[in-house]
């Protein structure tokens, strides 16, 4: 008995420590940050880069799926190297600075082969940040509501 009292309250302590991992896939785009250019922190994705789908979201990261672990000879985890992330959220774009801390290969052949990358979230514009979080709390009503431009009728 008192060891379910200390697991539950284990359990607790953690919880409240986590942000919250809420599960939705919107696309994502990724690129490297420009190091030399203090300026260009989070923005926009130029040549070089990667796309995927987002699988979970939090307050402090994200998850995404992409197709490979690299941008030309560079990967996207390790080495402290920061990637600009933009997030398309029910129309709107949102741009972060996040660094990947670890990745794990999924799929069962060459062919289905993706990385699932959790990246911390390191900087965001302050109106990114009250968009991205009015998302996480409202997201499943913005995604449903939302209709992209391109949809046929039949």
């Amino acid at each position: 008995m008192i060891r379910e009292l200390v697991e539950r309250f284990n359990k607790t302590i953690t919880e409240r420590r986590a942000s919250v991992r809420r599960k939705f896939q919107v696309p994502v785009k990724v690129c490297f940050a420009a190091v030399s250019d203090p300026m260009k922190l989070n923005g926009p994705c130029d040549d070089s880069f990667i796309t995927g789908e987002t699988v979970d979201m939090s307050d402090s990261g994200i998850g995404f799926l992409v197709s490979s672990i690299r941008i030309n000879e560079k990967y996207l985890v390790g080495q402290n190297r920061p990637l600009n992330v933009e997030l398309e959220l029910a129309g709107k774009k949102i741009r972060m600075r996040v660094m990947g801390v670890r990745y794990e290969r999924v799929g069962v052949h060459l062919s289905t082969e993706h990385y699932l990358i959790g990246a911390a979230i390191e900087e965001m514009a302050q109106k990114d940040r009250a968009a991205y979080e009015h998302f996480l709390n409202n997201g499943k009503k913005l995604l449903q509501s939302y209709k992209p431009a391109l949809e046929f009728e039949a």
